[in-house]
């Protein structure tokens, strides 16, 4: 259960323990109780972006939304159990394309959702339009498997 990703707060998805989970980390996210990985998921911004994104040690998908944008809302449930799903191999981080304009010109976004496969930046994969859970599932599990970005 994704829960106040926002304010760095994942509920564990194995004991329900309420964490603390930065959006920029070295290491893995586990559980404080349990132990457990967590799911890993955050917000970045043009001002943040390279610290949480570029930065990371593991594989990222970023979801490139807004607040306005039907088919993102969609989407979003898939973005969440993907972090679920891959906790320990991906780092989720929704970015609001009204807020990170930067970012949004700089991958291209003409149309969201876009979601994006990045290893230190470069993009794996790239998916635009809303996509049911199950086919977005697919698609990271899919993505994780290509060689890294060069």
């Amino acid at each position: 259960m994704m829960a106040d990703h926002a304010e760095g707060i994942t509920t564990c998805p194995h004991c329900g323990t309420r964490n603390r989970v930065p959006a920029a980390a070295t290491g893995l996210p586990r559980c404080g109780k349990c132990k457990e990985l967590l799911p890993w998921q955050a917000d970045a911004t043009d001002a943040d972006f390279a610290e949480v994104v570029e930065q990371s040690a593991l594989p990222v998908l970023a979801d490139l939304w807004a607040p306005w944008c039907g088919p993102c809302r969609v989407v979003a449930p898939g973005v969440a159990k993907a972090a679920e799903v891959f906790a320990g191999k991906l780092k989720v981080v929704k970015v609001n394309v009204d807020i990170a304009q930067n970012v949004a010109v700089r991958y291209q976004a003409q149309s969201i959702p876009l979601l994006l496969l990045l290893d230190k930046g470069a993009v794996r994969a790239r998916q635009v339009g809303a996509v049911p859970p199950d086919a977005l599932l697919r698609w990271v599990d899919q993505s994780l498997a290509l060689p890294p970005a060069a």
